[in-house]
Parts: structure tokens; sequence; C-alpha cells
């Protein structure tokens, strides 16, 4: 295609989502005002920006950042932490702060993301499988549909936890909407009222108007490189939901008795802070910038999700899903998305063994803080069908900008 042909069609994408990316921002201007009377009603100061050392006793910051996230999310309690390496990170501290030999853990969304998978059933590693937690989960149907007929089985054994999983990970289906997870918990309600339900929340947040604990869920967890660090969070993770749950997590975080009341950062909290007041603009910048990609690569001729429908936004997550059913498409996809990055523009990206995956993953991500999935990033497993995984961009110019130069090489 010649650059007019690009411009053309990039416009022609734009104008089919005028109605979506109205209702974007829409939900971003309620998003935002969630977050501000947050701020507002814990009456977060400069001080509050300040590190500590040592066992941090009195780290206000730390403190104060987590009930402005608990705040905003309509938690209870939360612990927002830089000691938190990553989202699988959080969620292995959650199960193992909520389960006990014995119990069981049951997935309804499938086999959970992939570096989950030896955290839950691994060998010789501390897994919770060696600590006698039983493991199931019931697949999507081929349709990528919850299986709800199989799930209503399932739940009638009474699992302990019951883990949904919101995001597609890596594979070929939507990410789950905030009425989907409440559906979902309904159903658990009626069928084993004291399962506790947990949403891995990655790449969800602000996605929509409404978190899953508005909807009944115990616990959310997610990462603070993706959508609620705004971009600015350089490193950490949330988990958020029911008091009494949070002290049970908390005690696996650091040590039993101790819980959050340790744990020093001496770089200070302002990063967090702006970040999480920043996430509902940054948000709804890549949720606009996944609907751009996904218009367009539709046009292509290519299979993509969410499908183009009805000019509606069905997103329910940042994430944009490219099938290629080619694995040298996909690399050169990755490798074109990376040379639009503000960081590392220069590198090629190539298929590489990732700790914590079965298969070789490439990913693109030229970004200010390593490895984030809130600026503009590609992903995907070197297995068939070969999927793209696009996600993320601080603005949207430039994730028009990045569309048109992939446009221009691949």
């Amino acid at each position: 295609m010649t650059k007019q042909e690009i411009i053309n069609l990039i416009n022609q994408a734009e104008k089919q989502n005028e109605n979506a990316f109205k209702t974007i921002e829409a939900n971003a201007f309620l998003n935002q005002e969630k977050v501000l009377d947050a701020f507002k009603g814990n009456c977060v100061a400069l001080r509050h920006f300040a590190g500590s050392t040592g066992y941090s006793y009195e780290d206000e910051g730390k403190h104060i950042l987590s009930r402005v996230f608990a705040t905003a999310f309509c938690a209870e309690s939360a612990i927002v932490s830089p000691l938190i390496a990553s989202g699988t990170h959080a969620i292995s501290t959650a199960l193992f702060g909520l389960l006990r030999p014995h119990d069981t853990l049951y997935s309804p969304t499938g086999m959970p993301y992939d570096t989950l998978v030896p955290v839950i059933i691994g060998d010789n590693n501390g897994s919770l499988k060696e600590f006698d937690v039983t493991f199931s989960k019931t697949d999507f149907l081929d349709n990528g549909e919850l299986d709800i007929e199989k799930i209503k089985i399932a739940l009638k054994e009474k699992p302990t936890v019951v883990f949904i999983q919101r995001s597609r990970g890596y594979r070929w289906r939507n990410s789950l909407s905030i009425e989907t997870i409440g559906e979902m918990v309904n159903l658990v309600n009626k069928i084993t009222p004291k399962s506790l339900i947990v949403v891995d929340n990655c790449y969800g947040e602000f996605a929509e108007t409404r978190e899953p604990l508005e909807v009944g869920a115990d616990i959310i967890i997610g990462s603070l490189i993706k959508n609620p660090g705004g971009g600015l969070a350089p490193t950490g993770g949330y988990i958020a939901g029911k008091k009494d749950l949070i002290g049970k997590i908390a005690n696996r975080l650091t040590a039993p008795g101790v819980g959050v009341e340790v744990g020093s950062y001496t770089d200070g909290y302002r990063n967090f802070f702006q970040g999480y007041f920043m996430a509902p603009h940054t948000t709804a910048e890549a949720l606009k910038g996944a609907l751009l990609f996904r218009s367009v690569f539709s046009c292509l001729g290519y299979e993509v999700l969410p499908k183009v429908c009805n000019n509606k936004n069905t997103l329910s997550d940042i994430i944009c899903s490219i099938k290629f059913n080619n694995p040298d498409k996909l690399v050169a996809f990755c490798q074109a998305i990376q040379a639009c990055s503000p960081i590392d523009s220069f590198a090629k990206p190539m298929p590489w063994d990732m700790p914590g995956y079965d298969n070789k993953v490439i990913m693109a991500s030229g970004s200010f803080v390593q490895g984030s999935s809130i600026e503009l990033s590609a992903d995907g497993p070197m297995r068939e069908p070969y999927i793209a995984f696009m996600q993320g961009g601080l603005n949207y110019a430039h994730i028009k900008i990045a569309l048109q130069r992939v446009l221009e090489e691949f």
C-alpha cells in the first residue's frame, strides 16, 4: 500500500469507531472522577510521596496508597506494594494466602495464564500441588464462550477458591466483561456460597466503569506496570478486596504476624500515586488504540478479536488479538512494533525461552518501564495459530503513528 492508502485506511477505521471512542471517553470521565474522589477522600498529601528504609513502621505513604486503591476499586482493604514483582507474583501470593492443604482451587476460565501453571501444578518447585491443594478447570467452548453447564457441575464440588481470569492470556478468546463476571459470581454464590471468588484483573482495570469487586468478587489482583500504573509506576502489584482475606494474604507477602506493617521502599511513592491518577486516561488511550488496530487488520483480511461488529466498544481489556497463522508474520509484526517504540527502537526482538513459558515467546516492548504492557507492546507464543497480542500505548497519537509505520513496513 502507498502511504496515502494507509492514511485513508486508518481514517476509515477511526470513522468506524467514532461511537466506540465516545463511549471510552465517557467511561474514562467517570473513572477519573472515581479516582479523584479516592485521592481527596484519603487526604493524599505531599509527605506521602516520601520513601522509607528499614522496617518502615512509620511509612504512611505506603498505607495511604493502598487506601486510595481500595477506595477507587470499592474494596474494604488493599495491598499496593513495589515489593510485588509482577502480576504472577501477586496472584501467587494471594492463592498461597487463601488456600490451605487439602483445599481445592477451581478455574471456570480454563487453564490460567502460562506463568501460573508452575505455581499451581508444578513439580519440585513448591507449587500449590505440593502443598496438597487440588486443582481443576473447565475449558471454554469452541466458540470462546464459558461452558456454563460443566461449570455448574464443577461448582457442586464446593471449591475453596474459584479463580476467574478476566483477560484472554495467550488464548483465542475475548476477555470477560464485568457483566459476565457478575453472572459468574451469581452462579457461584447460588451453588457454593462459601467459595471465595478471586479475579485476575490484569489488563482490565478501568476498561469499564465498574471493577469485579462491584459485582461481588471477593479479591481482585493486578500488576502496576499494566493499567493501574498509568505508565509511571516503575514496578509493583496490588491485591484488593475483603479485609479479612487481605489480612491472610498480607501474612504470605511477608511473614505470618507481620503482614504489611513492614516493607520499605527508598525511592518513594510519587510515581505510584501519579500513575494511578493518570490510569483512567491512559487506559482509555490504549483502548482506542486496540480498537484502531483491530479495525485496520480486520479490513486487511486478518482474523481479529474482539470482532468488528455494530460499531460498539466490545473491549473489556486493552488487548487486540491478531491471528497470523504464520510464524514469520508474527515475528515481523512484533519487530515492526519495536521499531516504532521510543526506547530501543533499533533492537530486533526474537523468540526466546522466557521463564515460565512452555513455548518460545517473542515480545516487543520498547518501553520506559521494562516489560510495561500499558505502554505500546506486542507479544505472542511461537505456537499455532501464531497470534499477536497487541496492547497499550501511553497516548493515542503514538499508537496511530505506530500503526501507520507498521503498515508501511509490514
